[in-house]
């Protein structure tokens, strides 16, 4: 299933580089509103600049990552064509996309989540929240742009939230789960079970750290020093997460990830 979860850009239409509201505050070099094509988006839908993105320091695009959410609402959505085809109805991909990103996020967290707890109540829950993931994305078009993951979301966040305390609290240092770590230095700490969901760590040293099992479900972690640290075991990390850090040829990282070209340069 996380083969489901992974980008394929070359099953996509180029969806993130038109639907996507960017900022220059999330690391591209000038905003840009939703719908409006990137100026560097070529007519095959491929990124013009795509090997110079790191020279011209576009780290919103280097970090970005869908969790397959555009192929998957290309492959559904588009089999005969491309937004560009379907004009009439583009602003409505546009917004299924973005409904269908959310839900394979979640959907990641879930499939992780599943493997971290041998409660068979909370796997059953799991299961069924996976299995509904999937009758939401299978809809018909006016029907998930409808959708409303209030409700969803309520339910996989408890989910998390209770795996997470499950995992934090069998940490015996001292606990402490604050929000704001910008720009702490943690260099060659042990941080195993530590608790950093939803955290901002933005620039946070990180290096040589030991984060056996630490939790960084929904953490910023932005230009975060993770040169030489062991991320292998820690739990609810994205390809986001990783993209958006600083890592070396001696990160561990785990292994439904891939390491960012970035890093060896």
């Amino acid at each position: 299933m996380i083969s489901k979860l992974k980008i394929d850009c070359k099953k996509c239409s180029g969806l993130c580089c038109v639907a996507l509201y960017c900022t220059k505050t999330d690391g591209f070099p000038a905003n840009k509103e939703a719908g409006t094509p990137c100026k560097h988006l070529d007519s095959d839908f491929c990124c013009k600049i795509h090997s110079r993105l790191a020279d011209k320091n576009y780290k919103g695009c280097l970090a970005y990552d869908c969790f397959g959410a555009g192929q998957r609402t290309t492959q559904l959505y588009l089999p005969d064509g491309t937004w560009k085809a379907n004009s009439e109805q583009k602003d409505k991909l546009f917004q299924i996309f973005m409904i269908v990103y959310q839900l394979h996020q979640m959907l990641w967290y879930l499939v992780e989540a599943f493997t971290l707890t041998s409660d068979e109540l909370l796997k059953s829950t799991i299961d069924l929240l996976i299995y509904e993931s999937g009758q939401m994305v299978q809809q018909p078009m006016d029907h998930i742009a409808m959708l409303d993951l209030s409700e969803y979301r309520l339910n996989v966040n408890n989910v998390l939230k209770q795996i997470s305390t499950d995992i934090s609290s069998k940490d015996t240092s001292n606990q402490f789960h604050a929000l704001n770590y910008l720009g702490r230095n943690f260099k060659k700490a042990n941080l195993d079970r530590k608790n950093f969901s939803m955290s901002l760590m933005i620039a946070a040293n990180l290096s040589g750290c030991s984060l056996w099992k630490t939790n960084f479900l929904g953490a910023d972690l932005r230009d975060a020093n993770i040169k030489n640290a062991d991320l292998s075991n820690s739990i609810f990390l994205t390809q986001m997460q990783i993209n958006s850090a600083i890592g070396n040829s001696y990160t561990k990282i785990p292994i439904n990830l891939t390491r960012p070209a970035t890093w060896e340069k």
